[in-house]
């Protein structure tokens, strides 16, 4: 039987670890700040993954790879760009080892010295707009819409699994277009994919807004966002679009001529969600009994386990099957646990933790009868219900779970949606109830900057769909004409 999990309301961020361990999505690594994706995480981030190159695939896009390593100097020819990954890039220097004759010990060999250092790449968006710049020369190579799905690495300092790591595998999307405004519809177009994904398949609710210049990606002119609310009343960044304008087209001079015959620069959008989805999914739905997964991107949707007998066990088996096949036929992504050796609570408990929607048990006695126990993750309910008609039901239990799950998320996102307007007010909000405030600001750098530095809250988005309203700041007293939302977050 697994250890216990430690409750939320004890140790938050001890419970988050709890789950992903005993739930066996991760594990550490020997390198610190990295981890180890386990089969039944990789499997939760493949059906992500899926269901977005899906959806990315409908709209246009192709998928194509790029190097890892990325020259020094294609870096620095985008000034903010360099500046915003600078502290945070992995660099190759050498490219062989060598046993240093007097100590045994393995060195870089001095005879090795690359001509130009390699970045290990942190994004790709000057490895790829270099390569933009060979590709295109006319309107008609226009538009460009190419996505990866790859690792990439960042030295971060603070990390913790899924959310924040030194490598994680996300997708990142890099788009050439003719004219500003076919960039900023696909700047909107893939938030409102990512949103989809959030709400649709992963049950969780997300806000749409743009972020503040401060928080922009490093070389956008604009950055757009989805926020979603964790169980602990922090934010959580689940995904990005970002308008790149011109900049990267002049950093590597990717210019192309018009219908006009005239030469301008490309316009350009990059776009992406990572492995962190996997920790906004744990912290939005998850228990203290283990993990709960919205059935359209779980692993696995039903498990069926049977009760055996020492003997005579074969009539189980028999139905067993049959309704396995039954529900596969369906498109019900089933599991069947007839494994000698555990007790059946044991795999109820181990299937509880590992957060399956749906578990079923059968007997020597149910097949008498034609019925099958069915048990809910969500809610803990437990039936006896009928073999017949059981796919059409257990279908409709599957989606009563996925808006349950939803429905359950909003709630909470919204109960914990304070509007506020004093900055006392603020700070007595933000450190006894927590959540998203929504504030009037006046739109200045040095307001954002303060109120972080003095309440580790930031402005996660100025929301789109953001309605004009006269206020004045809560901090300077200066006019507003909107509010935006404040978090602490991950």
């Amino acid at each position: 039987m697994a250890d216990a999990i430690t409750p939320r309301s004890e140790d938050y961020a001890q419970w988050y670890i709890d789950i992903i361990k005993q739930a066996k999505l991760a594990d550490y690594s020997p390198v610190r700040g990295s981890m180890i994706i386990r089969p039944t995480g990789y499997a939760l981030w493949e059906n992500i993954r899926d269901t977005l190159d899906g959806m990315l695939k409908e709209t246009g896009h192709q998928n194509a790879y790029f190097p890892l390593f990325i020259p020094q100097s294609f870096l620095a020819k985008e000034a903010e760009h360099v500046e915003g990954f600078a502290k945070e890039c992995a660099v190759v220097t050498h490219s062989r080892l060598k046993i240093e004759e007097e100590t045994g010990e393995l060195i870089p060999d001095p005879d090795s010295q690359l001509e130009e250092n390699l970045i290990v790449r942190p994004t790709s968006e000057t490895i790829i707009w270099d390569t933009y710049s060979k590709w295109i020369r006319s309107w008609r190579d226009l538009p460009i819409l190419m996505n990866q799905w790859a690792n990439v690495v960042r030295w971060e300092m603070r990390t913790r699994l899924f959310l924040r790591t030194m490598e994680f595998l996300w997708q990142e999307g890099h788009t050439a277009h003719a004219t500003e405004k076919e960039a900023q519809d696909e700047t909107m177009k893939i938030l409102d994919i990512y949103a989809s994904l959030a709400e649709d398949y992963m049950a969780m609710p997300v806000i749409k807004g743009a972020k503040t210049a401060s928080e922009r990606f490093a070389g956008a002119v604009d950055t757009l966002c989805i926020e979603a609310l964790m169980q602990d009343g922090k934010a959580l960044q689940a995904g990005t679009s970002h308008f790149l304008g011109q900049n990267f087209a002049k950093a590597f001079n990717c210019t192309f001529q018009n219908k006009e015959n005239q030469l301008e620069h490309v316009w350009a959008t990059s776009w992406g969600v990572s492995t962190r989805l996997i920790g906004g999914l744990i912290m939005t739905h998850s228990d203290d009994q283990g993990l709960v997964l919205p059935p359209r991107i779980a692993p696995t949707q039903v498990v069926i386990v049977p009760i055996l007998r020492k003997t005579g066990g074969e009539p189980v088996l028999e139905a067993v099957e049959r309704i396995e096949k039954m529900l596969k036929d369906a498109g019900i992504r089933v599991h069947v646990d007839a494994r000698e050796g555990y007790r059946p609570g044991w795999k109820f408990a181990e299937y509880e933790v590992q957060g399956v929607p749906i578990r079923l048990a059968l007997g020597a006695r149910d097949v008498e009868h034609g019925v099958i126990e069915m048990a809910r993750r969500d809610t803990f309910e437990k039936e006896t219900v009928p073999q017949e008609g059981l796919t059409a039901l257990i279908q409709d239990t599957l989606e009563a779970i996925q808006k349950n799950l939803f429905d359950r998320a909003v709630a909470f996102r919204d109960d914990l949606t304070t509007s506020v307007d004093s900055y006392d007010e603020f700070k007595s909000v933000l450190e006894e109830k927590g959540g998203f405030i929504l504030a009037h600001w006046d739109g200045t750098d040095e307001t954002e900057t303060r109120i972080k530095q003095e309440t580790k809250a930031t402005i996660r988005c100025i929301p789109l769909d953001q309605e004009y309203e006269d206020g004045v700041d809560m901090l300077t007293g200066k006019p507003s004409t909107g509010r935006v939302y404040f978090a602490k977050s991950y």
